[in-house]
């Protein structure tokens, strides 16, 4: 009889399994990590409010912790990508999985985007700090989502975090 294997294997059978199949935002997007409303200002205002539902969700993220690592990122280059977008994200370590939030903001934030203009959209990505594969899959992805521009006003006219989130799962259904 052969060994029974190890949990161990089994995890990285589960990895290697996930590089071939695409990846899924619903996966790492909780219905409670989307705020409908950020009353931020400024880009660490925006950053605070976005971290907030990340900190809530799992227990051992400090919010500050990981405010300091998103500045720290911006600081090589602001990832406010143009057109209303920022897509931050940093690497933690003490987490074990890609996690995200999503935030919308009406009158717009001052995060130095790469077009000058303000961010309305935002969604927030956190990994662990030696997670490359996965990390770049989910900015991929948002990237790949938030091109369309029918989506993008969706998500601008949403009534509710509920309807918010339900257009991403939709959007991220069909990239």
């Amino acid at each position: 009889a052969r060994p029974k294997a190890s949990l161990s294997f089994w995890k990285r059978k589960a990895e290697r399994f996930r590089v071939y199949f695409p990846m899924k935002i619903s996966e790492i997007l909780h219905p409670d990590a989307v705020v409908e409303r950020l009353s931020a200002v400024t880009k660490k205002e925006a950053l605070l409010e976005l971290v907030g539902p990340l900190s809530r969700l799992r227990e051992g993220l400090d919010r500050d912790r990981m405010v300091d690592i998103l500045l720290d990122r911006e600081k090589l280059g602001s990832t406010g990508v143009g057109e209303g977008i920022a897509i931050p994200h940093g690497k933690i370590s003490g987490l074990n999985d890609v996690i995200v939030s999503f935030g919308r903001s009406a009158h717009g934030v001052d995060f130095e985007a790469m077009d000058g203009k303000p961010v309305h959209l935002f969604f927030l990505l956190m990994a662990p700090e030696g997670c490359a594969g996965v990390h770049l899959k989910a900015l991929a992805k948002i990237s790949r989502m938030l091109k369309d521009i029918p989506f993008r006003k969706q998500l601008m006219d949403a009534k509710s975090a509920e309807e918010l989130y339900r257009l991403i799962v939709e959007q991220d259904d069909l990239c």
